[in-house]
């Protein structure tokens, strides 16, 4: 589990890029990026992290599903994940 601390971190970026996300696509398109440098620094979407919805991992994050490889191991061998089933051949 990662720490609450680094959970909560991404929660407020998050909230501070919605928050600015309306001014930025303006000022984006006017093309003033002096004023683009001005706006904090965590306004800005790259600097979110996908992290595991389960236990918060940010490694080896699967997209599709939200969670990490090894969350989505264990959910998938549990069978708590619809048309997911273990290879074999």
């Amino acid at each position: 589990m990662a720490k609450t601390s680094w959970l909560e971190r991404n929660k407020k970026k998050a909230r501070t890029v919605k928050k600015y996300a309306a001014l930025r696509a303006e000022l984006k398109a006017k093309g003033d990026y002096a004023a683009l440098t001005k706006l904090p620094r965590n306004a800005s979407p790259v600097r979110l992290v996908n992290r595991c919805r389960i236990s918060g991992r940010r490694r080896a994050f699967i997209r599709k599903y939200g969670v990490s490889r090894l969350t989505f191991r264990e959910l998938a061998l549990n069978g708590l994940i619809p048309g997911v089933t273990k290879a074999s051949w």
